[in-house]
């Protein structure tokens, strides 16, 4: 393959996953939970789509943080690293060995992580706006004592979620791993063509179910919304996040879930998103079929409290680490 027809490749392959990401959020609203909930939902163009495109047109105002152009500039960093490991996963790069290995998505899906510890920690106001009174959480309201703003409640959720929460999720990416015996796209993809997709086997079926549930933490969709809950007035660290760069939140959620469905087409089915195979139809069918099996699940679960939180993502990891044992067997 020639150095153009990998490039137009790897566009090619951009474009269609940008396409696609814009439909996933509203694919999960109107067809599974208003279906559900016994509803009309919004439009399928809701969420992915005209929501964005609205928050473009808005006004950008200055936040009141203590670094506003990094504050900012986040939800485009989020998005740049979700960017780079769709990049990462697909084959015309497989050359560039030691930037195409789990360790890589692992550290990127990490920087996604941790950019809602800072966006929690730069946002010091209700709203984007200064109050005309101090935003007390807890404290005493003498001048000279500390005071903890709401989104600082974010960021110590962020934290849980890094330290914790995405457990099962990073310990499904080694399964593939360990059955392969190599850390590097390419081998473990290799491995699935001479001995059939990892997903066929119980380490793979039992790493398919807790890659699942990390999927769900890592949006934070119930019942692990553990970011986005009711103690935080709205949305946890992207409440304060308006005009476009709120839009672009918006997008990376969709673009997200399309790459972590690609993440699992390449490890456990050795399909990696490449436009010129037909097994992109492959790719857009998990993207699809994720969204709709995580709303069906959120849909009927309970929201989970940090008492249920803890033993359930202890649980699951777990099970990721019988996985691992089992795939040596």
């Amino acid at each position: 393959m020639t150095t153009i027809t990998s490039l137009i490749a790897i566009i090619g392959t951009l474009i269609v996953a940008l396409l696609v990401s814009i439909w996933l959020p509203g694919i999960e609203r109107k067809f599974v939970q208003a279906r559900i909930q016994q509803r009309v939902g919004p439009p399928i163009s809701s969420a992915g789509i005209m929501a964005p495109l609205k928050f473009f047109f808005k006004e950008t105002i200055k936040p009141n943080s203590p670094m506003p152009k990094l504050y900012n500039a986040l939800p485009i960093v989020s998005f740049l690293s979700v960017l780079f490991i769709l990049l990462i996963l697909m084959p015309q790069l497989y050359v560039f060995a030691a930037f195409t290995s789990i360790i890589a998505i692992v550290g990127l899906l990490k920087i996604e992580e941790v950019i809602y510890m800072f966006m929690g920690s730069l946002s010091k106001s209700v709203m984007s706006l200064k109050m005309p009174f101090p935003d007390i959480v807890k404290g005493a309201k003498h001048p000279d004592t500390h005071r903890s703003y709401l989104e600082e409640l974010s960021s110590l959720r962020a934290y849980r979620l890094i330290a914790f929460g995405s457990f099962p999720l990073y310990i499904a990416l080694f399964v593939p791993v360990a059955m392969s015996r190599s850390i590097y796209l390419s081998g473990i993809v290799a491995y699935q063509q001479v001995h059939g997709p990892i997903l066929f086997t119980l380490a793979g079926v039992l790493g398919a179910i807790v890659f699942f549930i990390g999927y769900m933490i890592l949006l934070n969709e119930y019942p692990f919304a553990i970011l986005k809950t009711k103690a935080d007035v709205i949305e946890g660290p992207l409440m304060e996040y308006a005009a476009k760069y709120r839009a672009y939140v918006y997008i990376t959620r969709g673009f997200l879930m399309f790459v972590l469905a690609s993440i699992f087409t390449t490890l456990f089915l050795g399909i990696p998103p490449n436009l010129f195979s037909w097994t992109i139809l492959v790719t857009i069918a998990v993207a699809l079929i994720f969204p709709i099996l995580m709303a069906i699940m959120s849909a009927f679960s309970p929201i989970f409290t940090y008492k249920q939180f803890y033993p359930t993502v202890a649980g699951v990891s777990v099970i990721g680490i019988l996985a691992i044992l089992a795939s040596f067997l």
